[in-house]
């Protein structure tokens, strides 16, 4: 079989060059620059720098330099790197500051951290480079903004700079699992009356108050899609939302759907308190390690018609698989299942009978080394 020229490439047109080109990672992107004038031309294209993402742990310093000529063709930026070193954290910040200083087209900023959280290092250095970035003369439009995987403290302030630099905001999550909620429920009512489009929101449910469902509920407020809300220790002081004010939600926004976390920190007496029936429950983990029967049974009265992913992380018991099996006759829609204790086979054989959607479940019937891994149905 004839083997084909190199020189073939130089015939390939440019817009398929450029659609190849979008699913290299930046560094690959950097190195096809500068294999000839025709790649250059295909790289420098804007539909390969529709979505980029940045991953300033692996990308050396030329990479990262070169960027700064296409920020301007960027709509969707996805920054991860490695908190634990200090170059990457410069790094992050001087793509930020980039951003600052140049005029770009940016829609959508995701921003997430590895490794482990420095002793004594709070990200106020990232932070201040995202402020710089609100307060530029450079104007940001940002429509999607994601910081649940950057572990640093948020605030009132930047909060509500983040939503008053960008009005026509849909979609924030700011619940990214830190110790303290320092956002307050005032600062989020800011935030609903600055981005009149906001219709997904990830917060603290400290965050939250009745006054802020009653601006959601407002006549002029647009649909209202998607409530992510983490749940950790300091809740046990702040108020519930009552059964009364989620009714009004559904009825107000029949579209929204609610995803619920609760982290291991959240007393077990606090957990039925913050459960209402009236939720519209599609996603629930209960990351307690304690006894979540009746919690469970809670689960299978209340939410069989919306739930869609379910999450455990309890103590195996008889009650427990019967409250599982009671649970998977009955939440017919449910597409995830992850149990993290030993279960019976039964329990394994009702999901599988039953929940006829399910695509993914970690259902063990013996004990394996961590991390379990999920079985995937085809």
């Amino acid at each position: 079989m004839p083997t084909l020229s190199t020189d073939v490439w130089n015939y390939v047109p440019e817009e398929i060059l450029a659609h190849i080109f979008y699913y290299l990672p930046l560094k690959d992107r950097h190195t096809a620059f500068h294999v000839c004038r025709h790649w250059a031309a295909a790289v420098a294209s804007s539909s390969v720098w529709y979505f980029t993402e940045v991953s300033c742990d692996a990308e050396e310093d030329g990479t990262l330099q070169s960027l700064h000529q296409f920020l301007g063709h960027i709509k969707h930026l996805k920054i991860v790197f490695d908190q634990s070193e200090e170059i990457t954290r410069r790094n992050v910040m001087q793509i930020l500051d980039l951003l600052a200083e140049q005029n770009h087209r940016l829609k959508a900023l995701c921003i997430g951290c590895r490794g482990e959280n420095p002793y004594f290092y709070s990200g106020q250095d990232i932070l201040q480079s995202i402020r710089n970035i609100c307060q530029s003369n450079n104007k940001i439009d940002l429509q999607y903004i994601d910081f649940r995987q950057m572990p640093f403290t948020l605030d009132d302030g930047i909060v509500k700079l983040l939503a008053t630099s960008s009005p026509n905001l849909h979609t924030l999550f700011i619940n990214n699992r830190t110790l303290v909620c320092n956002v307050k429920p005032e600062a989020i009512r800011e935030v609903l009356k600055a981005c009149l489009k906001l219709s997904t929101l990830g917060v603290y449910y400290a965050s939250l108050s009745e006054d802020v469902f009653l601006d959601l509920m407002k006549p002029n407020r647009a649909p209202f899609r998607c409530l992510d809300i983490f749940c950790e220790r300091l809740d046990k002081y702040i108020p519930v939302i009552s059964e009364k004010v989620w009714l009004g939600m559904r009825e107000k926004h029949p579209q929204l759907h609610v995803e619920l976390e609760f982290d291991h920190t959240v007393p077990a007496w606090k957990i039925p308190r913050i459960l209402k029936g009236n939720i519209p429950v599609t996603t629930l983990q209960l990351n307690t390690f304690t006894y979540m029967v009746n919690q469970i049974r809670f689960v299978t009265y209340s939410y069989s018609r919306s739930l869609e992913k379910l999450v455990l992380h309890t103590t195996s018991s008889d009650d427990l698989d019967s409250s599982l099996i009671d649970l998977a006759k009955n939440c017919m829609c449910l597409k995830e299942i992850h149990c993290y204790c030993v279960v019976s086979q039964a329990v394994v054989d009702a999901f599988l009978l039953h929940c006829r959607d399910l695509k993914k479940y970690t259902l063990k019937t013996t004990k394996e080394h961590h991390p379990w891994k999920p079985t995937i149905i085809q």
